[in-house]
């Protein structure tokens, strides 16, 4: 150091334990201020560019960005919004090493036969998975004339969240989840079921609010395991069938309606998927209720023609 304080880039690198190239570095973005420049234009610097050198990189240690290190060094403030993102950016990249991790053990444990087809399959699927995909198939597949309250509704339902801790099976599950809704509709494009396209004043918003009521009275019988039975829940299934078509519940209708309410099998395996991610332990899902009331709605057209 020179008599009145100033340091060469030189003695500055050596005290802060840099090299010549990275003080240039920062000098030239304008983080580390100069003092003033030598006779012959070579930069000089004061004990404060110490300090705000060794900030610097005590900051670029937490791989802030260098933009995000000269707001941080110019506001207190932003330092807590820096490291609140930093925070946000390591959660997305653990998430993303722990479904690669269970997809690496799923791979390893499975068999030799299983192995080609299971990479394929997540191999189409980013890490965590998006559920995009999820939503925009449901979106096709349900009406076109439905509230946006209600599909947001039933999106909340259907569209499963990516656990934070995947187990292999999650993968599988998921992987298999978008590769069905990912596959191309085959035939002649009409996806929806026969309930969902009948013609005149048909009403698909007092369907599916009443759909939600009467999956929720089945709920318990469902979580208890109970044989498919005559009850409020079928009733109030039917009714919502029926006040969306503008009739009325009667033997007739439920014969109609028992033989329109046709297997999907996309739904009903897209069903079976969520409940294998959501584990033995969560509420029934919407395709479970729906085909326990269409069981019983079965058996009481079947009683009804026996009798």
């Amino acid at each position: 150091m020179s008599a009145d304080g100033i340091w060469s880039i030189g003695e500055l690198a050596e005290r802060a334990g840099v090299t010549v190239k990275t003080v240039r570095f920062y000098s030239d973005r304008g983080l580390l201020p100069e003092a003033g420049r030598s006779a012959g234009g070579h930069r000089r610097y004061g004990p404060e560019a110490l300090a705000r050198l060794r900030m610097i990189r005590s900051l670029r240690t937490l791989d802030l960005p260098v933009p995000d290190v000269g707001r941080v060094l110019d506001s207190e403030d932003a330092l807590e919004n820096a490291i609140a993102a930093q925070l946000r950016e390591l959660g997305s990249q653990l998430a993303a090493l722990r479904w690669r991790e269970a997809a690496l053990q799923l791979l390893r444990d499975c068999t030799p036969e299983e192995r080609p087809e299971r990479l394929l399959l997540v191999g189409a699927m980013t890490t965590p998975p998006d559920t995009a995909p999820m939503a925009r198939f449901w979106r096709r597949w349900l009406p076109a004339r439905l509230p946006a309250r209600l599909v947001s509704a039933i999106l909340e339902r259907a569209v499963p969240d990516p656990p934070a801790d995947p187990e292999p099976a999650d993968v599988l599950a998921f992987a298999r989840m978008h590769a069905l809704v990912s596959a191309p509709c085959t035939g002649d494009g009409r996806h929806q079921p026969e309930v969902h396209r009948p013609d005149g004043d048909y009403r698909p918003a007092v369907l599916y609010e009443g759909l939600i009521e009467a999956f929720a009275l089945a709920t318990p019988d469902l979580r208890a395991r109970r044989t498919p039975h005559e009850g409020e829940a079928l009733d109030a299934f039917v009714d919502a069938h029926a006040r969306a078509s503008g009739t009325h519940d009667t033997p007739a209708f439920r014969r109609r309606l028992s033989s329109l309410l046709a297997t999907e099998p996309r739904i009903d395996r897209y069903w079976q998927l969520k409940a294998e991610l959501s584990g033995p332990s969560a509420e029934p899902t919407p395709g479970a209720a729906h085909d326990w009331l269409h069981a019983a709605l079965d058996g009481h057209s079947a009683r009804e023609a026996a009798a």
